[in-house]
């Protein structure tokens, strides 16, 4: 398994995680989610904060992150509910 060693790609990795799962209580999809995962990642990679193994490792874990179902909580704090928009 891929882990992150670097303080400053673990804090990264916290950070997206929050930002995402702030988005699902919006409602947003997990396209959305990837969509945002990428921007975020890309804007490091410009930035060249983390060296390149570290950016790797962080952009493995992140994918695997976004696509594990239990990584998220829906607004009510059920996992049933996740990413269904509410009727108006």
């Amino acid at each position: 398994m891929t882990y992150l060693k670097h303080p400053d790609s673990i804090r990264h990795f916290q950070s997206l995680c929050d930002a995402c799962q702030e988005l699902t209580t919006r409602h947003h999809s997990p396209y959305e989610l990837k969509l945002y995962a990428d921007g975020y990642l890309h804007a490091l990679r410009r930035n060249g904060q983390l060296d390149q193994r570290e950016q790797i490792k962080l952009e493995e874990l992140v994918e695997r992150w976004i696509k594990d179902p239990s990584s998220f909580i829906g607004p009510d704090g059920e996992i049933s509910s996740l990413f269904q928009k509410k009727a108006r």
